[in-house]
Formats: C-alpha cells, sequence, structure tokens
C-alpha cells in the first residue's frame, strides 16, 4: 500500500476554476455519510484502539468534527473581509482534550454531520465573487480562496478517512 504524506507536509497548488465549487462542496456535504459508511458496524474495541500511540479511528472521526470551528472561523474571515486567515492550533489541543473514545460513537458521528451541515449551508450561500475572495493562509504562507478553503476541508477529510481505513485493516490483520 502506498504510504500517505504526513498532513503538516502536504503543500497544495490553489488553482481551481470556480467552475469547480459546487463539485468541491459535493465533497464536503458527503464527508458524514462515507464517515459513517466506514465505521459504524465497527465494534468499540476496534473504534478505540490505539495504533503505535496514533489516534484511534474514532479519535481520528471526532477530530474532523473538532476541525468544523477552524473551517467556520476562517468563512467568517472571508466574509470580515481579513487580510489574513485564522491560523490552525497544529498541537490539535482541542481534539487531544475531548476524549472521543469515552463518547458514543452515535454522539461523535451525529456531532460531525451537524456541524458539517452548517458549514455546507454557509458555502452554498456563496456567490462567485466571495468563492474567489482571498486572503494569506498562515501556515502555508499562500494565499487562498474561499473555493481553495472547500478544497483544503475536503482533502483534509479525506486524509483523516484514509487514515482510518489504515486502522480498520491493521485490525483485521
Amino acid at each position: 500500500m502506498v504510504k500517505r504524506e504526513e498532513w503538516i507536509k502536504r503543500r497544495f497548488a490553489f488553482d481551481l476554476p470556480v467552475w469547480m465549487f459546487p463539485n468541491v462542496v459535493e465533497r464536503l456535504r458527503g464527508t458524514p455519510a462515507r464517515l459513517e459508511d466506514r465505521v459504524r458496524y465497527l465494534g468499540p474495541d476496534v473504534l478505540t484502539r490505539k495504533l503505535h500511540g496514533s489516534w484511534s479511528i474514532q479519535e481520528n472521526a471526532g477530530h474532523l468534527g473538532d476541525v468544523e470551528e477552524l473551517w467556520r472561523a476562517r468563512l467568517d474571515d472571508f466574509e470580515k473581509g481579513l487580510e489574513a486567515l485564522t491560523p490552525a492550533d497544529m498541537s490539535n489541543a482541542r481534539s487531544r482534550a475531548a476524549e472521543h473514545n469515552a463518547r458514543s460513537l452515535d454522539d461523535v458521528l451525529e456531532s460531525f454531520r451537524r456541524e458539517r451541515t452548517d458549514f455546507v449551508r454557509r458555502l452554498e450561500g456563496c456567490d462567485e465573487e466571495m468563492v474567489l475572495r482571498a486572503a494569506h493562509h498562515p501556515r502555508l504562507d499562500t494565499a487562498m480562496r474561499v473555493i481553495d478553503l472547500a478544497f483544503f476541508a475536503a482533502e483534509h477529510d479525506d486524509h483523516h478517512l484514509a487514515r482510518i481505513t489504515e486502522l480498520v485493516h491493521a485490525a483485521s490483520l
């Protein structure tokens, strides 16, 4: 299997044409269903197992819900016309403190779906001018547009879904 790149090491070419925005929003809309499909029938022992000190499947799922706050904050930044976007907490303090393994899977999934539905609703309200509005992304040190924020969030989703799949495979060995 091909090894995934660490999220922090990833670089992005933010060059999607505006007509791709609805497609990217659909990717975001579909993540809760893809996540639910991937984890719904796993037992608690598999969901909460940590492999080599890394996050468990349920912690990865909970983290997706946790970062919705960042996506909303950055969309707020664009709406306010700020020059720079809210930086991410690269220590993931919120996810580390959340104790996602102690929560019910249903709670983790429902929380993420609720937060994501709100984010998608806000994106759907963006006109073309807003979709192309740009601000500086602090970690990547580059300009990011609203369409790029949506793409970045979708890539982050897929990064964690791929990690969850790795953990599912490891549990079956």
